[in-house]
């Protein structure tokens, strides 16, 4: 995620916190480099001025210079500013409750993923219980209907369209859309609309007048955060036009350089409420301010990390996989599931990306990611007895395993030795309350900073 930028900032970081005594020059240096990261990241020059004032201000005063641990003191006043810069607090959207219909817009360029967004919404939403609706209004790009269909039926979602619908039909696409919520007792409307490679008057029409039939609770502009600086003019212009609640960055990975992020707030007054990281329909995530400039910074985001395994493991597997451990049941199938389960919960780079100090220090290229799919393949490539009971896998079974799965013996040998080692180290483990208590109170403490 701003692999650029996080770089930069958590070299600035790492060198600063390690010293014992801050001096001014210290200070000036360190916030001339931030700077210039800052604006490589195409970075609002307004935005940066105003961020590297308001640091130096705040790193000069007496406090910083003569702390206990100024280096430590310094990068504080750099988070908070960071923190700032991209909206101090996350953003919920602002829906009515479940008895009455809300109503949300979509609005942007052709091609920011505007109609994957709104799906990835509507599942999120239908996640937490809510019953949503996607509007298909976006009448002027080929396809946009159907892939808003396919998205829908994948997700669960019903999706109003309307069969030969043209351009100039989107307003009373929107206005039967929301009346079909509301008799299939839909609680949240969320509306697909058209748009262009640029902005023009005609779109910014259709929109106001989407906008005025179907009164939406919120207005989200979807920008693609790879454009930098540019998707902050375009966020302006259709707050100015048709006025915007919030936005949803899309794309919002290690390619996007940071400029959009960290300055549409400042510029346009609207909070990111979402953000885009990746293709998979779960890939939306709630954007949090104070965690993105955590992982900015190279500090890691373990409280995201910690949520993104909850989401893949509920409390009544832990608890059975716990049993399991403890008593020596854990098998190979169990290992299966837990390899799966840690693949859904994103790339390995963007783990690292959460996890304190490992920003900018480990790649994806520095971990055997080829070993990880191979070892999946071995286990898939066994049959049920042999998952559940690794005993029995005598030289005969492994050979057939090794040519199943485009493997070796040797590597087959290694994945065996290797599981009955971690099966020895989790039932210690498991066994060990101390042990577990601990580890528990140090993730709450790791969680609960800021």
């Amino acid at each position: 995620m701003l692999e650029k930028v996080t770089n930069a900032l958590g070299d600035v970081v790492r060198k600063i916190s390690g010293k014992s005594t801050i001096t001014e020059k210290n200070i000036e240096e360190a916030v001339e480099e931030i700077k210039m990261a800052l604006l490589e990241a195409d970075v609002n020059l307004r935005v940066v001025r105003r961020f590297v004032n308001g640091t130096i201000e705040e790193a000069k005063g007496e406090k910083v210079l003569r702390a206990v641990d100024p280096g430590q003191q310094f990068v504080k006043v750099v988070y908070d500013r960071m923190v700032a810069l991209l909206g101090d607090t996350k953003t919920d959207l602002h829906l009515k409750g479940p008895d009455t219909q809300s109503v949300i817009l979509f609005l942007g360029l052709q091609g920011s993923g505007k109609t994957t967004s709104a799906a990835k919404l509507a599942a999120r939403l239908a996640k937490q219980g809510r019953k949503p609706m996607l509007a298909a209004c976006d009448l002027v790009r080929p396809a946009a209907v159907e892939q808003l269909s396919i998205l829908g039926e994948k997700i669960g979602v019903p999706v109003y369209k309307e069969a030969g619908a043209t351009a100039s039909d989107a307003v009373r696409v929107a206005k039967n859309a929301f009346q079909a919520a509301k008799k299939a007792g839909c609680d949240v409307l969320i509306v697909d609309t058209a748009g262009r490679l640029q902005i023009d008057e005609g779109m910014m029409d259709e929109i106001a007048a989407i906008k005025k039939a179907v009164e939406p609770v919120e207005t989200l502009l979807v920008a693609d955060s790879m454009t930098g600086q540019n998707a902050v003019d375009i966020a302006k212009t259709f707050d100015e036009k048709v006025g915007l609640s919030g936005v949803i960055l899309t794309k919002f990975d290690s390619d996007a350089r940071g400029g959009a992020a960290l300055s549409l707030k400042t510029v346009t007054g609207k909070p990111i409420l979402f953000m885009g990281t990746g293709e998979k329909i779960e890939d939306l995530e709630p954007f949090h301010p104070e965690r993105i400039a955590s992982r900015i910074l190279g500090m890691g985001d373990i409280v995201s990390l910690v949520e993104k395994a909850q989401e893949t493991i509920d409390e009544k597997e832990a608890a059975a996989l716990q049993k399991k451990m403890a008593s020596e049941n854990f098998t190979l199938q169990d290992m299966l599931d837990q390899l799966e389960r840690v693949g859904k919960m994103g790339s390995i780079q963007e783990m690292l990306d959460m996890i304190p100090g490992a920003a900018g220090q480990i790649s994806e290229s520095d971990i055997n990611t080829a070993g990880l799919k191979a070892q999946k393949a071995i286990i898939q490539s066994m049959t049920k007895k042999e998952r559940d009971n690794h005993l029995i896998i005598g030289p005969s079974r492994r050979k057939r395993i090794a040519r199943g799965s485009g493997t070796s013996v040797g590597e087959v040998n290694k994945l065996l030795k290797q599981f009955e080692k971690t099966r020895q180290t989790m039932r210690k483990f498991a066994k060990n309350k101390g042990m577990a208590a601990k580890f528990m109170g140090q993730m709450g403490q790791m969680g609960g900073m800021r």
